[in-house]
C-alpha cells in the first residue's frame, strides 16, 4: 500500500513538473512579427548616433554631414544570404530616386572581399566599412540584415529587420520627414 501511495506521489510530481515546463515554453511564431524583430536595438524616434566611416571608394561618409537629407541605413555582410538578396532592390531604389534618399550599406566584415561583391553585383550606392565593429555595436545590430531609415533631422523614422523588397524600401522611405 505504501510502494503505491509513493508510485502515486512520484507520478503526479513527474506530470505536475511537465505540464509547468510545457506552459512556460512559449513557442516562437514561425514567421517572427516585425513588431517582436524591432525590440532589439535602437528605438524608433531616437536620435540616430553619428558615424564616421571610410566606404570602398576611400571617401569618408560621416552622418551628421548628411542632417536635411532623407538616409537609408543598411548593415549587412558578404556572407549573409538575406543581405544578398536584397541587394537588388536597393540598388533599383538608389536609381529611382537618386539624391532624394541617401542609401549607406554598412559592410561589417570588411576583411572579406567587399569590392569583388559590390562589382559583381553592379552596386552605385557608397559601402562603408565599419573596420573596427564600432558602428555595428553603436546601432545595436543583433541580426542582419538590418535597416535603419533616419528623416531629414537626424530621427530614426523606422527600422527593418530583415531582407527588404523594394517595394518596403520605397513605403519606408517614403514615410521619412
Amino acid at each position: 500500500m505504501v510502494k503505491k501511495i509513493i508510485t502515486a506521489v512520484v507520478l503526479i510530481a513527474f506530470l505536475t513538473v511537465a505540464v509547468v515546463q510545457a506552459m512556460d515554453k512559449k513557442a516562437e511564431p514561425e514567421n517572427a512579427s516585425q513588431e517582436a524583430a524591432n525590440m532589439e536595438g535602437l528605438k524608433v524616434g531616437a536620435k540616430a548616433p553619428d558615424f564616421e566611416l571610410k566606404t570602398l571608394a576611400g571617401d569618408t561618409v560621416k552622418l551628421s554631414d548628411l542632417k536635411g537629407k532623407k538616409v537609408m541605413l543598411n548593415f549587412w555582410a558578404t556572407w549573409c544570404p538575406p543581405c544578398k538578396a536584397e541587394m537588388p532592390a536597393m540598388e533599383q531604389l538608389h536609381k529611382e530616386l537618386g539624391d532624394e534618399v541617401v542609401i549607406l550599406a554598412v559592410n561589417i566584415d570588411p576583411h572579406l572581399d567587399v569590392k569583388a561583391f559590390v562589382d559583381e553585383n553592379g552596386i552605385t550606392f557608397p559601402i562603408p566599412l565599419d573596420e573596427k565593429d564600432e558602428v555595428n555595436e553603436l546601432y545595436q545590430i543583433l541580426s542582419i540584415p538590418t535597416t535603419y531609415f533616419i528623416d531629414s533631422n537626424g530621427n530614426i523614422g523606422n527600422k527593418y529587420i530583415g531582407a527588404m523588397n523594394l517595394e518596403a524600401m520605397k513605403q519606408y522611405t517614403s514615410d521619412l520627414k
